[in-house]
């Protein structure tokens, strides 16, 4: 199973990496646009501001919207789920509006960033979240929550300050907000969904 991991200069790449192959998939670290082809799945990470990311990224926009569009299965982690989306308060560049809705600053209420372990409200039956429970705690870093316009979208849900979109699925597009490689058994669960969803 190849999976593709888009080093595109920002992310939390090697620890994504060592947890794909934990799980008996082959990542590859691709870093330029043109070698992102034949893979089963493609990770796009991402750590850092909005703004650094969609610079960053823009170069892969049009082969991973081609990739997006022949079905392969994509998993944006953390930014790499908010750059999906319309924009984000936090800075002005576009984000590549695959989701419709933006990206705001997590409320004064509470501590910002959010970093720790939370459980999920687990909205909707999708693949990504096979053997997941609300009891299950993922682990998370942000300063920034997406809040899609249409919320069938959303997979799953934590609390932190509002409710925050954790999860969304939408056919072969799946992207978290917390991080995976940093969940323990629960968030290589997560990683084997999607690598079984793009063997499939």
């Amino acid at each position: 199973m190849t999976i593709a991991v888009v080093d595109y200069g920002v992310g939390n790449l090697f620890s994504i990496k060592n947890a794909l192959e934990r799980i008996g998939a082959r990542p590859t670290l691709i870093t330029e646009p043109e070698s992102l082809t034949a893979f089963e799945g493609v990770v796009v990470p991402g750590v850092g501001s909005f703004g650094g990311c969609m610079r960053q990224l823009s170069r892969f926009e049009g082969v991973l919207r081609r990739a997006l569009d022949e079905g392969t299965p994509i998993l944006g982690i953390c930014v790499g789920m908010q750059v999906l989306f319309d924009g984000s308060e936090e800075s002005p560049e576009e984000g590549l509006g695959w989701i419709s809705g933006d990206v705001i600053r997590l409320p004064d209420s509470v501590l910002v960033p959010q970093m720790g372990w939370n459980t999920l409200s687990i909205k909707k039956e999708t693949e990504i979240l096979e053997g997941i429970s609300d009891e299950d705690f993922f682990y998370f870093v942000h300063s920034y929550a997406c809040v899609p316009e249409d919320r069938s979208v959303l997979a799953a849900t934590t609390e932190y300050g509002l409710e925050i979109a954790a999860a969304v699925s939408r056919d072969n597009l799946f992207a978290v907000q917390f991080h995976p490689e940093k969940s323990g058994v629960e968030g290589l669960n997560i990683l084997e969904n999607f690598v079984r969803f793009a063997r499939c």
